[in-house]
């Protein structure tokens, strides 16, 4: 069984529009770097999106993060590709967590362990949700239809903080980040709004996904400019 990692990194980077193209260039040289850093259990380079709909149209190209899962509570240094980022960067945020629940695979692993098995932890302050997914070819048309109304209600969603999508790719490969005050929003939002359980009700009979992965963090800390992170005006 894979030990669920002491500490995960979100890593998100805004680049102005003149960068884009040494972006692109940082995206195909630095997923394997990332990997091979000292204390890197796991470790993903993505591209973003709105958060408003899925596939190229929705994708961000002034937005990369990444996902990183640690062996050592005190990791975190992303050494020379962090700092290759943060020199094309106008502005830059990263978010500590903590894992609380991890269900699916990423790449056919399973990168936060099973976080059932530690002793829970407190329930309340920020959370922050990850969806990860990659489509069967042949099932993305009705999953792009069905998404804009969940969409909809997440911006909508009481609690609701910040909010962006997620890939390895522009198409087929996708997911989501949202962080919520507390994690009584998130499961109010999760199980109670009709159009988001109408997707989960269809997800078993459709069969979208050739492999998937939800978890829940608790935000231990934030630092940077929130607004990379998509955060909304007024919320802290």
């Amino acid at each position: 069984m894979t030990p669920v990692p002491p500490l995960v990194t979100l890593h998100v980077w805004r680049v102005p529009r003149r960068a884009v193209g040494r972006a692109f260039v940082r995206m195909a040289a630095d997923p394997r770097r990332l990997r091979r850093l000292p204390g890197v259990r796991f470790g993903k380079l993505l591209g973003t999106g709105t958060g408003k709909g899925f596939g190229p149209g929705d994708a961000d190209l002034t937005r990369y993060a990444a996902l990183v899962a640690w062996d050592d509570a005190g990791g975190g240094d992303l050494g020379r590709v962090g700092a290759a980022w943060d020199a094309i960067a106008a502005s830059a945020a990263r978010a500590d967590l903590r894992p609380l629940t991890s269900r699916g695979r990423w790449s056919g692993a399973a990168p936060f362990g099973d976080p059932s098995t530690q002793k829970p932890s407190r329930g309340d302050g920020p959370v922050l949700a990850l969806t990860r997914a990659r489509l069967r070819p042949a099932k993305a048309l009705t999953f792009w239809t069905a998404v804009p109304p969940v969409a909809r209600e997440l911006a909508a969603a009481p609690g609701l903080l910040a909010r962006f999508g997620l890939g390895e790719a522009p198409v087929g490969w996708q997911g989501t980040v949202s962080v919520w005050r507390d994690a009584t929003d998130l499961t109010r939002f999760a199980y109670r709004q009709p159009e988001h359980r109408a997707v989960i009700a269809r997800t078993a009979a459709v069969d979208w996904y050739a492999e998937d992965l939800f978890a829940r963090f608790a935000v231990l800390g934030i630092s940077g400019d929130r607004a990379v992170l998509g955060w909304r005006e007024g919320e802290r």
